[in-house]
C-alpha cells in the first residue's frame, strides 16, 4: 500500500532540490548512492519525501538518523515511529516498507555497515552527544486473508 495523499515539499532548499532530482532522473547528485524515503508526517499527515544514503542487505534498508552530527534527530526519524508504513524508491525500485529502530547487537551489526557503507557516519556521532539511531526498513509481513 502507497503512502497516499498530499505531497508537502521540504523546506530545506537542498532537501527539496535532491528529492525533485531522483524523482526526475532515478539518481542522486554527484551519482551518490541515495534511497527515497517516503513517510507521512506526524504532525500535519501530509506525504514527506527524504533522500537518505543507501544501506541495504538482502533485501532490508537501514536508515540511519544521523542530520549529519547534528543535536537534534531529524524529523524523519519521529515520523516513521509514529507511521512505520513507508515507501522506498531505490532507483526504479519502489517497495513497500515497514520501519522499526534497532536496538543491542542488532544495532551493532547494522551500524557497522552503515559506517562501512558511508564512513562519514563515523565522524557524525563523533560531532553528537546522542547515540544516532538506525531504523530498519523491513519488507512489510502480509497476514493470511480470512475466509
Amino acid at each position: 500500500m502507497a503512502v497516499d495523499g498530499e505531497y508537502a515539499p521540504s523546506p530545506v532548499p537542498w532537501v527539496a532540490d535532491e528529492v525533485a532530482h531522483i524523482e526526475d532522473t532515478g539518481t542522486a547528485f554527484g551519482g551518490r548512492a541515495v534511497v527515497l524515503l517516503t513517510h507521512r508526517g506526524r504532525r500535519t499527515g501530509l506525504v514527506r519525501k527524504t533522500p537518505l544514503m543507501r544501506v541495504e542487505m538482502r533485501g532490508v534498508y537501514a536508515a540511519v538518523a544521523s542530520t549529519r552530527g547534528g543535536p537534534a534527530h531529524p524529523h524523519w526519524y519521529a515520523n516513521v515511529l509514529a507511521s512505520p508504513d513507508v515507501e522506498l524508491r531505490d532507483g526504479d525500485l519502489r517497495l513497500d516498507l515497514r520501519a522499526r529502530e534497532v536496538s543491542g547487537a542488532e544495532r551493532s551489526a547494522w551500524w557497522s555497515l552503515a559506517c562501512g557503507t558511508f564512513p562519514s557516519y563515523v565522524e557524525y556521532q563523533r560531532r553528537t552527544r546522542r547515540r544516532i539511531p538506525v531504523v530498519l526498513l523491513e519488507p512489510r509481513v502480509s497476514s493470511p486473508s480470512a475466509s
